[in-house]
């Protein structure tokens, strides 16, 4: 699900870039001082967001709001932004007007939410590891799952190769093969380290829930915007001023 760029009222665009308010806007217009691509505005023009809009010759620029966009990754995509080899990456996926950045990764091999903002602090805030905020997965593995593995794993495993303990998690059983998983770590491939660390092959790996952030409804390759309750509590949860 891609979104189109909109266009917006020059006189809201005018608004929300805080140079006045709509009224005072449209005054400026019919006084012939707000150019578009360097020409004089008409009134009740559109704009668009790659528009140069200026006032008394001024270049105006719009405040980015703060934007947090709940994305479904597909098995297959890759979180980078730089290396050339990867045939297909997240933003490719991702056609929207404002540039956003993922908070957290999952790797190649795995599905689910991802969470993708332009806020910088709320990044940071989200991927330091002292916070212990909770993500949550559904895992398939390649043979029936014991209770005595699931109580290893509960517990914390050591992960030689990264000379670690794992922090306790909540692990439920749901099938079989399969387990719902809730971690409040980020350790690079965790899962697939501590299932095999036991004497599984994780064959499945999504992840449904980012702290309060539900994949929901959302189908590999959609995005969606967090409604204004969803965005509050994740930034309350992150401590941060919304």
């Amino acid at each position: 699900m891609t979104k189109e760029v909109q266009e917006i009222r020059l006189n809201k665009y005018l608004a929300q870039c805080g140079i006045c308010s709509r009224r005072d806007a449209d005054k400026l217009i019919e006084q012939g001082v707000v150019c578009v691509n360097g020409k004089i505005a008409q009134s009740g023009m559109k704009v668009m967001p790659a528009d140069e809009v200026t006032v008394h010759g001024k270049a105006v620029q719009k405040r980015e709001k703060k934007v947090v966009l709940a994305y479904y990754k597909p098995v297959g995509v890759v979180c980078t932004e730089r290396d050339k080899h990867a045939k297909v990456k997240v933003q490719d996926n991702i056609q929207y007007p404002v540039r956003v950045t993922y908070a957290g990764r999952l790797d190649k091999e795995s599905e689910g939410l991802l969470l993708m903002t332009n806020d910088g602090d709320l990044i940071e805030a989200m991927m330091r590891g002292a916070n212990c905020h909770e993500k949550e997965y559904q895992v398939k593995v390649n043979k029936p799952i014991t209770r005595e593995a699931m109580d290893i794993m509960r517990a914390g495993v050591y992960l030689k190769d990264l000379d670690i303990t794992t922090r306790p998690c909540e692990i439920t059983q749901t099938g079989q093969y399969t387990m719902q998983m809730v971690l409040t770590q980020g350790v690079n491939r965790q899962i697939r380290r501590m299932c095999q660390s036991v004497g599984y092959e994780v064959k499945e790996l999504k992840r449904t829930r980012v702290m309060n952030v539900n994949l929901a409804k959302l189908r590999p390759g959609e995005y969606r915007e967090l409604n204004e309750e969803e965005q509050k509590c994740l930034y309350q949860t992150c401590s941060m001023k919304h």
